[in-house]
C-alpha cells in the first residue's frame, strides 16, 4: 500500500529541528513584514517568500537556515556562502542563518533590496 504524500507546510519543515532555527525563521518574517506584505509558499524542500513576486527562499537544515536572496548585483561579503548569476541583472546569494541575531543591519538591507526587486 502506498503512502499518500503529505502536503507541504511551513511547520513540517521544522519538525525535529533545533528550536533556535524556528525562532530565526520567525524573526526573518518579522523583518520582511516591516517592508510590506509577505506570502509564505511552502514547497517540498523549501519555503518561498514573496512580495508581489519571489524575493527569497529558505531551506531548513538541522541547525541553520539556508537563505537565498534575490539581488540586482553581486555582493562582496564573507557571509555569502554561494552566489549564482541567474540573468544579466539578477543574482541569487545564499547566506546561512543560525540564530535571530544573524538578522543584522547588513542582512536587513539586503532583504529590503530584494523586496523592492519583487515589486
Amino acid at each position: 500500500m502506498s503512502k499518500t504524500p503529505q502536503a507541504a507546510t511551513v511547520d513540517n519543515h521544522f519538525v525535529g529541528k533545533d528550536s533556535a532555527i524556528r525562532k530565526t525563521y520567525d524573526q526573518l518574517l518579522t523583518e520582511l513584514r516591516k517592508l510590506g506584505p509577505i506570502r509564505e509558499e511552502p514547497k517540498k524542500t523549501s519555503i518561498h517568500l514573496s512580495g508581489s513576486s519571489a524575493l527569497a527562499g529558505v531551506r531548513v537544515r538541522r541547525d541553520y537556515l539556508l537563505l537565498t536572496i534575490k539581488a540586482d548585483r553581486e555582493w562582496s561579503s564573507s557571509r555569502v556562502h554561494k552566489t549564482e548569476r541567474v540573468s544579466a541583472n539578477r543574482y541569487h546569494h545564499e547566506i546561512r542563518l543560525a540564530k535571530p541575531a544573524d538578522l543584522d543591519a547588513e542582512l536587513r538591507e539586503w532583504l529590503a533590496n530584494a523586496y523592492e526587486l519583487s515589486r
